[in-house]
């Protein structure tokens, strides 16, 4: 749920913080306080299209900031998991406005895209009569609804899997076809290319061998040399092994009398002539190395094929055993084409097949909840001065193929007829503001148990209704709030007076300027007076107190 929203600089708002707490939550004040500024200011936290002119006059930059409780298996986990983000319980959602328009957009303090903070609010909140296009507004929200109601997310699940499983046949054969063609085009060169690598055969490492044993033949001669006169200069008679034999002589004889001072002169003695021998053995060693059969010839004729044939595919030597297996792959399936478009084209058919035979039992079951979802939302209209509408879940079927979709055969759409002499048209396009929440309100008390964004905001709820009908509006509110936490902004004392918490908007002067503010009413005279303010207007008659203690009296009750 929303835990805080932190409000810097957005219109009249210099700095304002407000507590989120569960179940039912209003807001209310005069028209102009500032309640509208508000939902803007949230709307920004989550995404929505900001303006310039929402930087407050003479701040250079606007900040909103709202923290959120997440339980455990919120899809906002999953969704900032796929992002590469660390999630959290705690989940913080930044907006920032520069005075220029320029916005940048953070979570968990991490900056991210506006896209990505749409998509994580959309998980979030749920506002209705302020953003035409969110939440159960949008049409394409409206299948998962369903879907979700119905109990049918995992037959959705695997109709959405068996249509990626489709469109990847189809896109493998597309594929196929377009490359079978074009390597036919290839096929004189193919065969060649083929046949020359499989004459030359290269082989992985088959270079550096070569070079090495080119560079050796190419030096063997000055190598022999510079090897026998450093065997020559070890081991003649006036060579280094002999002189250190007569020196260890030399010092051998005096080693005695000198006692413990000659051990380590002996010590390093031992160790230049145990040296001096490894050395002449690895000379003898490198004399003795296989020259490579000594065919240069054969070697160069070889090294320079292979680098020549590297030149010609735009590769290095190593990479032409792999060269090698791709072409003849590709001469392979144009000499086998027939045998491998069959099998694709199967593969597309049994594919559409699963999928169709999938979709088809999703639609069937979906049109059947279609009219349970329909039936119960029209039962809650009436108490809502919504008598002459009628509400309908759409599940029509796609006439042309090309309409289907990983969502199934069917468009879902959620539609409206105001009055039984129009005709039904999609939801967010018939109903008004006022009218639009109250069915958003209808819809949601009973989708209740399927949703799982936890806030919900309702705006314009009780626009052009009193009596009754407003309390109707509270009490659903009130039922709602039992599965939600819900914000209603409102301007009836009705509503208002159902609610849990209560906070009042109004604008006030400080240092020379109007700012607006926000004040929790805690203690229940506080509340009284409030929907007193509601009920009566600027002048609190004491008729309208004892009005309003009596709509809290009854709902405390």
């Amino acid at each position: 749920m929303l835990a805080s929203l932190t409000i810097h600089n957005i219109v009249l708002i210099d700095r304002l913080t407000l507590e989120g707490e569960g179940g039912l939550a209003a807001l209310t004040g005069e028209t102009g306080a500032g309640k509208s500024i508000l939902l803007d200011a949230l709307g920004l936290a989550l995404g929505a299209r900001s303006e310039s002119g929402l930087v407050r006059h003479g701040a250079e930059q606007a900040a909103v900031t709202a923290c959120f409780d997440l339980p455990a298996r919120h899809p906002a986990h999953a969704l900032l998991k796929e992002k590469g983000l660390p999630s959290a319980e705690t989940l913080i959602l930044r907006r920032t406005l520069g005075k220029d328009g320029r916005s940048k957009a953070f979570i968990n303090d991490e900056p991210v895209s506006m896209q990505l903070l749409r998509e994580i609010g959309a998980t979030l909140v749920e506002v209705h009569g302020q953003f035409e296009t969110q939440g159960l507004l949008d049409p394409q929200t409206h299948s998962a609804a369903l879907d979700s109601y119905a109990g049918l997310s995992e037959d959705a699940a695997k109709t959405r899997q068996a249509w990626a499983g489709w469109r990847t046949a189809r896109e493998r054969l597309e594929a196929a076809e377009t490359g079978i063609e074009s390597m036919r085009l290839q096929e004189e060169y193919l065969k060649d290319a083929v046949a020359e690598l499989e004459k030359l055969s290269p082989q992985r490492g088959e270079e550096e061998i070569l070079a090495e044993k080119r560079h050796f033949l190419l030096h063997a001669e000055k190598m022999r040399d510079g090897l026998s006169q450093a065997t020559e200069i070890l081991e003649s008679d006036d060579g280094v092994q002999s002189l250190l034999g007569r020196l260890h002589a030399a010092l051998g004889r005096i080693a005695g009398n000198a006692g413990e001072r000659m051990t380590a002169v002996m010590e390093t003695l031992a160790r230049a002539e145990s040296e001096t021998s490894e050395l002449a053995y690895q000379i003898e060693a490198l004399k003795s190395t296989d020259s490579g059969d000594g065919n240069l010839a054969a070697i160069e004729d070889r090294y320079f094929a292979l680098r020549e044939c590297a030149k010609k595919h735009r590769c290095t030597v190593d990479q032409l055993p792999k060269i090698h297996e791709d072409l003849s792959q590709k001469l392979r399936l144009i000499t086998h084409h027939d045998d491998t478009l069959a099998e694709l084209r199967k593969n597309v058919g049994d594919a559409r097949e699963k999928f169709v035979s999938l979709a088809e039992r999703l639609s069937a079951a979906r049109a059947r909840v279609a009219q349970k979802i329909g039936k119960a939302v029209n039962a809650e209209l009436p108490a809502l001065k919504l008598d002459k509408a009628t509400f309908s879940v759409a599940v029509t079927r796609a006439k042309d193929e090309s309409a289907w979709g990983p969502n199934g055969l069917d468009k879902v759409q959620f539609t409206v007829a105001t009055n039984p002499q129009t005709p039904a048209g999609p939801i967010h396009k018939i109903a008004s503001g006022g009218e639009l929440s109250r069915f958003m309100l209808a819809l949601k008390l009973i989708l209740a148990e399927t949703s799982s964004i936890p806030t919900l905001v309702f705006d314009e709820v009780d626009s052009g209704i009193g009596g009754a009908t407003a309390d109707a509006v509270g009490e659903r509110l009130s039922r709602l709030a039992k599965k939600y936490q819900v914000l209603v902004v409102t301007h009836s004392p009705q509503v208002a007076a159902r609610a849990a918490h209560h906070w009042i908007v109004a604008k006030t002067a400080q240092k020379g300027t109007v700012i607006t503010k926000i004040t929790p009413l805690k203690a229940l005279e506080e509340r009284q007076e409030e929907i007193a303010r509601m009920i009566s207007g600027a002048k609190v008659t004491s008729e309208a107190r004892a009005a309003a203690a009596k709509l809290l009296e009854h709902n405390v009750a």
